[in-house]
């Protein structure tokens, strides 16, 4: 039997169009976090820190229900190294915890989103 097309078994079948979408989302999420504000910016790395430090297979990051004690507990890690920065002081009431707690959830919101739609284009 000849097929016109020979595939050697050894060429990767991937999907192109995927990696491109995916680069065009990260170029965009990194354009709109330039827009941050100064302390904005800075939380926003230190939740990114966070993130990656438990981003591995099996993470608790990516339980269908991730428990409230665990996204707790990374808020008041980026909390504990933002108390050090003097603009982080400044500003008023639980603002502050409100806008870790926003960028926290949407870092990890993010993440599970790219894994999701990683998972799709792997072989199970």
């Amino acid at each position: 039997m000849l097929y016109r097309d020979f595939y050697p078994f050894y060429a990767a079948q991937g999907n192109p169009v995927f990696y491109n979408e995916e680069r065009e989302q990260e170029r965009e999420f990194d354009l709109m976090k330039s827009y941050y504000p100064d302390t904005a910016r800075k939380i926003q790395e230190k939740a990114e820190m966070q993130c990656q430090l438990l981003d591995y297979e099996g993470s608790r990051l990516y339980d269908e229900y991730p428990d409230r004690f665990m996204l707790y507990h990374i808020c008041s890690l980026v909390k504990d190294e933002m108390t050090k920065d003097a603009s982080a002081q400044e500003m008023p009431g639980g603002f502050l915890d409100d806008l870790i707690q926003v960028l926290v959830y949407q870092e990890i919101s993010r993440r599970r989103c790219r894994r999701r739609r990683c998972r799709q284009y792997l072989p199970r």
